[in-house]
């Protein structure tokens, strides 16, 4: 479980910053929060996605376990920038607080549902 958390984490950063850069870029445009997290977001998964199957659970990357995995984590990513809109929450708090969770989200939902039995 360590060794996978620790690749997870690994692709994580990578992720992460993408992620961010997305984020900024969008929101330095006029988006709102909300907008600029799922944008970032829908880029990011895909790199995450795929490397993870591969290198992390060393699975296939089907297209059902994507759109599990996307809906999942898209949900909580409009969730995070929903609430963060509405407390009007500077975005980098946003970016933090939505790098924590869903990189604890993620392993857990990717480890026990998505990758389950892959490993």
């Amino acid at each position: 479980m360590i060794t996978l958390f620790s690749r997870y984490f690994s692709v994580g950063i990578l992720n992460t910053l993408i992620h961010w850069s997305i984020f900024s870029l969008c929101y330095y445009l006029g988006q709102p929060q909300s907008i600029s997290n799922f944008v970032a977001f829908l880029v990011a998964v895909t790199f995450s996605f795929i490397v993870n199957a591969k290198w992390t659970f060393k699975s296939d990357a089907t297209v059902t376990r994507y759109a599990l995995y996307l809906g999942f984590m898209g949900a909580l990513s409009l969730l995070v920038g929903y609430a963060a809109d509405k407390v009007a929450l500077n975005p980098i708090i946003t970016l933090c607080s939505f790098s924590i969770i869903s990189l604890l989200c993620g392993f857990v939902y990717s480890n026990f549902i998505v990758f389950r039995g892959s490993k």
